[in-house]
């Protein structure tokens, strides 16, 4: 035993809390138990309380293995499974280098063989990311078990390799329910759902019980697909096996439901649950965000703090979100306040939410501001800002983002691509967008999707390459939706080429009869050429068909209250007021020299009724209404649900001049920031 006390010194030097961890010598250890009669000898077992292995195992569980080796060097000795505790540390840090030393360790001291330890080391090696150690470690162990197969599979999922995972699958002698669950939640999380679907029939079929886990993954797959119906099947599954008040299962089904756009049974799921957290608040805030429901998701948040459960990265994502849709900038403002009190004003996600939040408020300066406050730039983050300047219609300066991103190394991904041809569109930088497009192709070997053709199309159009347009869309490898054409159609209008838009116009009808845009578009065309007779047959066919034109509305935002208006409203408390400053704005607009553009007046009437009608569009009476409710020299935001028509681009130019304000106007394109008598688009959009 003198000879095991000196091979216990060597062993625990490496050890020594003062020295950095060195690999040991193998040859110099195997010299010191060859002379020994045998190396068991060593390692005679004694006893270790329940208290002492406790007390090792929160150690190795803060990672201070170290100190734990230095500790319990005598018991390790003793009991070799004790292994398993010192390599269970290394874990939360990812100590590889540690965990190679350990692998040293058993070896040497003949612990190899050992299952239990074999089983630890290898899942070290699988979650720490080194592969090939793994698999050398897994194809040495004479004695394996489901457990060393599991622990394989999981490693290659978490590396990525799905393929080499269900091979490994396909080989096992025998599998159990961790097995399954494994498989199903790698193809769910890598966005194979139809196949998580198959393997789960095929685990179900196989008489093994789902658990919590193998529900969450499979109810996580039909969110993905939304398949409300396969969703439904699994609900009745969980309430058949005592789930239904698992807060995981609970949350996952809330999530599912929320995803498919069945958000009242989302809502009846988590209300049903006999206890809730933040990850329920979260499911019911996102999937209203999700479904539209922005203000119900605003109340959900105030709802959550009212309940005394703290906000986390993952809720300011989606009421930040929601401030976004709304274009509430002071909601906005006081939630990144509340951001910044929850001290998660440093997570990526969230600042690029708050990137988007301030440029769709039209604030692109603080938009800019939250961009460099990071000191992690994802490639999320660098789209949202890219698609920031696109909205704005800085197209040179997302493009110049774009090639920093590149320099900095950072690969861009489809939706990078997608805001950098929404900003070429929106700033007639035709040639550039189009060797961005080839770009993506044959540089990052990314996949156009249908969005990215609509944006070319729509690059196209506007720069009046209508005939290339349309024959990009009769080329695409994908199946042409009614907004591709119907991006087509707007710029038949911008054109005024009536054959096209005919064209066109059947082909939205086609994919969408229930769709108002294509007969509001032509009857613009005909308007402008004032053909009545044909304008008046459009509008036949609308109310024939049951057909209604969205209505134009517009918003703004004043002390925290939103104001809406329609065309015409004379609903608000204000509109006396509003309706006498319009006559002022009206005339002193008309003594320097503007002229009402009545062709985009849908009826024929008179010349005065026209111009009553250009009047009191939307974006007029919310802009009269911020003027005189905002303090002088204050910017006004105003959101409109529509673009914004020729006539009222042309007014606000006046108005700005007139009033001496900033007024930025939002509409279902893009920014338009008018100043002194200019807009930023300059005229085009």
């Amino acid at each position: 035993m003198q000879r095991g006390s000196c091979l216990r010194h060597l062993l625990s030097s490496y050890f020594c809390p003062n020295k950095t961890l060195n690999y040991i010598t193998t040859s110099h250890l195997c010299s010191l138990i060859s002379s020994l009669e045998e190396t068991k000898q060593v390692f005679l077992c004694s006893h270790i309380s329940a208290e002492e292995i406790k007390e090792l195992s929160n150690l190795c569980s803060l990672g201070s293995l170290k100190e734990a080796f230095n500790r319990f060097n005598k018991c390790i000795w003793t009991d070799p499974s004790l292994f398993s505790h010192l390599l269970q540390g290394c874990l939360p840090n990812r100590s590889l280098s540690q965990g190679k030393q350990l692998h040293s360790l058993i070896t040497t001291c003949g612990c190899s063989a050992d299952k239990f330890v074999s089983n630890h080391l290898l899942n070290v090696y699988a979650k720490c990311g080194d592969l090939d150690s793994a698999l050398t470690l897994f194809r040495a162990m004479r004695r394996r078990n489901v457990m060393s197969f599991n622990i394989l599979i999981g490693g290659h999922i978490q590396n990525g390799d799905l393929e080499s995972a269900y091979e490994l699958f396909e080989e096992m002698p025998e599998r159990n329910v961790a097995t399954w669950n494994a498989m199903v939640t790698g193809f769910t999380q890598f966005e194979f759902n139809e196949d998580g679907l198959d393997l789960f029939y095929q685990m179900y079929g196989m008489g093994f019980r789902a658990d919590e886990f193998t529900l969450g993954s499979v109810l996580r797959g039909c969110a993905g697909l939304k398949e409300l119906r396969v969703g439904l099947q699994i609900h009745s599954y969980v309430m058949k096996s005592g789930f239904d008040c698992h807060l995981v299962v609970g949350c996952s089904l809330a999530h599912m439901y929320m995803k498919c756009g069945s958000t009242e049974n989302g809502e009846r799921v988590v209300e049903g649950m006999p206890l809730i957290n933040v990850v329920a608040c979260n499911t019911l805030i996102a999937g209203k965000a999700q479904n539209g429901h922005t203000e119900g998701a605003l109340d959900q948040f105030n709802i959550m703090k009212m309940a005394g459960f703290r906000p986390d990265k993952i809720t300011f994502v989606s009421v930040i979100s929601s401030c976004s849709d709304l274009a509430t900038l002071g909601q906005g403002q006081q939630i990144h306040a509340e951001v910044i009190k929850a001290g998660v004003d440093s997570a990526v996600s969230v600042i690029s939410s708050l990137v988007s939040m301030y440029s769709r408020c039209g604030c692109l300066e603080d938009s800019v501001k939250a961009f460099s406050s990071s000191e992690d730039h994802d490639v999320v983050l660098w789209s949202s800002m890219i698609a920031a300047y696109g909205l704005h219609g800085h197209g040179q300066e997302a493009i110049d983002l774009f090639e920093k991103m590149e320099r900095e190394g950072m690969e861009p991904s489809d939706v990078t691509f997608l805001s950098l041809l929404y900003a070429c569109s929106h700033s007639g930088l035709k040639e550039r967008g189009s060797k961005l497009f080839d770009m993506m192709v044959n540089k990052y070997n990314l996949q156009p999707r249908l969005e990215h053709y609509t944006c070319m199309v729509d690059l196209l159009g506007r720069s009046g390459c209508l005939e290339e347009a349309e024959a990009l869309i009769r080329s695409m490898p994908i199946r042409p939706d009614a907004i591709i054409w119907k991006t087509l159609l707007s710029a038949c209008k911008t054109h005024k080429n009536m054959e096209m838009a005919t064209k066109t116009s059947e082909e939205v009808l086609r994919l969408d009869p229930r769709d108002s845009a294509p007969y509001v578009l032509l009857a613009n065309i005909h308007a402008s050429t004032k053909s009545w007779n044909d304008v008046s047959n459009i509008r036949k066919s609308m109310r024939d068909k049951k057909v209604k034109k969205e209505p134009g509305i517009s918003w703004v935002e004043i002390k925290n209250q939103v104001h809406q208006f329609g065309i015409g409203d004379r609903s608000h408390p204000n509109c006396e007021e509003i309706e006498g400053y319009l006559k002022e704005l009206t005339f002193e607009m008309k003594e320097r020299g503007y002229v009402p553009d009545t062709s985009s007046v849908l009826q024929d009437m008179e010349l005065e009724e026209k111009e009553h009608n250009l009047v009191h569009h939307s974006e007029k009476v919310a802009i009269a209404f911020a003027l005189l409710n905002t303090p002088a020299g204050a910017p006004v935001r105003i959101m409109k649900n529509l673009r914004v028509c020729i006539d009222c681009h042309n007014a606000i130019k006046f108005i700005s001049e007139i009033a001496s304000r900033e007024i930025i106007v939002r509409d279902a394109s893009r920014f338009h920031h008018f100043k002194n008598g200019r807009c930023s688009c300059g005229d085009y959009w």
